[in-house]
């Protein structure tokens, strides 16, 4: 059996039980599974990922709860791998968008290597001279949703001033930045004084 084909250990993140409150470190665990790395024969558009950075989001932790209404996302599962946003890097494939050796990033589990069925939810990596820890913040989903929001819809002008609720946020904060660079006056909110800089 070729080396590739063999089983190799997966680290993996799992969620014990629904937190209710902050939670603790014995909501997780960490367990090894085990892993091929190459996509089964006959599966049809699979990406084999190495996750190398997983972002730790505010969401996430509201995730951890048992969610009583429907929402944008759904909760995590007890005894499965807690998922979020991360870079990863692709050791095969079975779909025509995504090569051995493409880094992309989006949505992967909290695991050493990650199987994924719906690719859709990855983005090709097409710039390189940054550093790959960006993709899961300031050019991932928080900047992207930063950006969106202030030029896309609010579209302030220099001299405006913008109020950024949630300013300490992953978000939040990135807002208030680029509106200090339109020339903007920003105020910002947050839930506590700690979380507060002065």
């Amino acid at each position: 059996m070729a080396a590739e084909q063999e089983a190799v250990s997966n680290k993996r993140v799992i969620l014990s039980n629904y937190v209710t409150g902050f939670p603790k470190e014995s909501d997780m665990k960490i367990t090894s599974g085990s892993i091929k790395l190459k996509v089964a024969e006959g599966s049809k558009d699979t990406v084999l990922l190495k996750n190398l950075y997983l972002s730790c989001d505010p969401y996430m932790r509201w995730r951890m709860s048992k969610l009583d209404r429907p929402s944008f996302v759904d909760s995590f599962h007890p005894g499965e791998p807690i998922n979020g946003y991360g870079v990863a890097k692709v050791l095969d494939s079975t779909h025509p968008n995504y090569a051995k050796d493409d880094l992309v990033w989006g949505f992967t589990g909290w695991e050493e290597y990650s199987l994924v069925t719906a690719p859709q939810i990855l983005i090709k990596i097409q710039h390189t001279d940054v550093p790959l820890s960006y993709y899961t913040g300031i050019l991932g989903m928080p900047g992207v949703t930063a950006y969106a929001g202030l030029y896309e819809v609010c579209s302030p002008k220099k001299g405006e001033y913008v109020y950024v609720s949630a300013a300490s946020g992953a978000v939040g904060q990135l807002v208030g930045q680029f509106a200090k660079l339109a020339g903007c006056y920003v105020v910002g909110s947050a839930g506590s004084k700690e979380k507060v800089l002065l």
